[in-house]
């Protein structure tokens, strides 16, 4: 089954691959690797997901959040491949980032979100390594940041 429709029957739909807001490139392609810019998360209004894990919101908001994150990875990964997804040979990499308090452990539960989601598009092309990560603060407030690796045929 084509990753196309893999997306229709999974009933996704992807958001518009939105522009930088600043001095960098949203996706680049070097050699058969393509580097996507950290996706941030927004919801399907277009609204931010604002907060901090373990504090504003629970594991499960962040990895809702999460998922928005990598939905907005797959909009820039079918922008940069010319709407051609068959053009992935696979993921490589995740690197989540989850806005939390000092005391909050569940990170990887937080973006499990966002590699669930790219293994259920992708299939075995989606399995990636990963590493999720706690911060003090993310741009604009919001909950979880994503960016990701993958690999061109």
């Amino acid at each position: 089954m084509s990753i196309e429709n893999k997306i229709k029957e999974l009933g996704i739909i992807l958001p518009k691959a939105a522009d930088p807001v600043g001095s960098y490139l949203a996706t680049k392609i070097t050699d058969k690797m393509l580097f996507v810019s950290g996706q941030i998360s927004i919801d399907e209004n277009g609204q931010l997901i604002k907060g901090k894990l373990g504090r504003e919101l629970d594991t499960e908001a962040g990895y809702n959040a999460a998922k928005r994150c990598a939905l907005s990875i797959v909009a820039q990964v079918k922008k940069a491949c010319n709407d051609d997804l068959s053009k992935i040979k696979s993921c490589i990499k995740l690197t989540g980032f989850v806005n939390s308090t000092e005391d909050f452990i569940e990170q990887p539960k937080v973006i499990n979100g966002a590699s669930d989601l790219i293994a259920s598009i992708f299939g075995d092309l989606g399995m990636h390594t990963r590493a999720a990560v706690s911060t003090n603060s993310l741009p604009l407030g919001v909950s979880v940041e994503v960016d990701a690796i993958f690999e061109l045929n």
